[in-house]
């Protein structure tokens, strides 16, 4: 193991974006394979064709199928690849031990002209999602503003998935959804809240938008689990350990820790990453009678007879009934922060979704999603697994 995580890092520098190269699975040679390997380009259509089929081989009904490779998909050309095909094992195992109904679909259970309460009847989370968004949409046509909640709902991928429905549509477009608890809340020693995600994308001018999409905590947990991987300490404000103290070693807050807050201690300001948070709470869970916080079955042990019951929170706004010329204004705003002068050694200021378009373009560029061949053949193993087609890269 050490000499493979040598060789690892020697050629790809850093074990970050290949951690899982330090456990090879079931083939003896797997490592010297991947290492010979080159990256695979997978073109975009290709891609959501696995995904599809992956679940349908797991049971997943056809409709919902591709509403999953929609979003897994987005979430790797995007450049968020934490969201994305990385997930899809998770998405096909809950529909095989019946943790994601195979048979039900999201209703409405009451609703006004523009607002609306959804069940998801524990149906795929990227259905719920689609639904509520299109639902709100609707609604914003009528009359300027549509609010949909969700409760009975599973992982849902990226956020800002969802507002970009809105925002094709020139509408602005946010989206929030609670999760599993692993962030321990200021001055507590115990995890009661998830990274709880929130997205709000805006249109601007010429295919121009802003959108923000990111989660309540300093970091990601799967950022961690690298670090202990690597046996590198972790940064200062990202978690602390099980009596609730700030710690710079990973294995003590994946071990009965958590992750902290957004800001991260008490005094850096991280009571206000766990309001944000809540307030996302507020939102999703509280307000649509779904689970929250300590009541969401757990993340890295998940009890799959334990429906998530996740909330959801879904709004579409027409800029067109508030100020004039809001694009105009949207594409200003941006504008003006992109053009002020950059810290010395930066490539210049960027607005929130600048690095998502880049990822999109480069993709474009070379036809398809760049993936490292370590991780196409852990897609290789899946697909034997399921009995589908592999993934075939260009």
């Amino acid at each position: 193991k050490q000499w493979y995580q040598r060789r690892v890092r020697g050629q790809f520098g850093s074990l970050s974006s290949v951690s899982f190269l330090a456990y090879p699975r079931n083939q003896k040679y797997h490592k010297i394979r991947v290492l010979m390997m080159k990256d695979c380009i997978v073109p975009i259509k290709e891609a959501k064709r696995f995904v599809a089929e992956c679940l349908k081989s797991s049971g997943g009904p056809l409709h919902c199928c591709n509403d999953l490779a929609e979003v897994l998909v987005a979430a790797d050309t995007r450049g968020h690849f934490s969201h994305g095909l990385n997930r899809l094992e998770v998405y096909c195992t809950d529909y095989e031990l019946g943790a994601t109904s195979r048979t039900n679909s999201p209703t409405i259970e009451k609703q006004t002209v523009s607002t609306a309460l959804v069940n998801g009847n524990n149906a795929l989370g990227a259905t719920v999602g689609k639904f509520c968004m299109e639902l709100a949409i609707e609604k914003c046509k009528s009359t300027g503003v549509g609010v949909v909640t969700a409760k009975g709902s599973n992982h849902y991928g990226i956020a800002g998935f969802y507002g970009l429905m809105a925002e094709k549509q020139g509408l602005i477009g946010i989206s929030m959804t609670n999760t599993s608890p692993v962030v321990v809340p200021t001055r507590a020693k115990q995890c009661t809240i998830g990274t709880n995600a929130i997205s709000v994308i805006a249109p601007a001018e010429n295919e121009d938008y802003f959108a923000m999409d990111m989660a309540t905590s300093t970091v990601a947990l799967g950022k961690l689990e690298v670090a202990r991987r690597k046996g590198e300490p972790i940064p200062p404000g990202w978690g602390c350990d099980s009596e609730g103290n700030e710690s710079l070693d990973p294995g003590a807050v994946l071990d009965g820790g958590g992750l902290l807050p957004l800001g991260g201690t008490e005094q850096s300001g991280g009571y206000k990453g766990y309001a944000l948070a809540s307030s996302v709470e507020v939102l999703c869970g509280i307000l649509s009678g779904g689970n929250w916080g300590p009541h969401i079955r757990s993340w890295q042990n998940p009890d799959r007879s334990k429906q998530a019951n996740l909330g959801q929170f879904f709004m579409a706004l027409d800029p067109e009934v508030f100020g004039f010329g809001f694009t105009g204004r949207m594409q200003q705003f941006m504008d003006e922060h992109r053009a002020l002068d950059p810290v010395e050694g930066t490539d210049g200021v960027l607005v929130a979704g600048d690095p998502e378009r880049a990822a999109e373009k480069a993709c474009e560029e070379r036809g398809g999603i760049l993936y490292h061949p370590a991780f196409v053949r852990d897609m290789e193993e899946l697909a034997e697994k399921l009995s589908v087609p592999a993934m075939k890269p260009l």
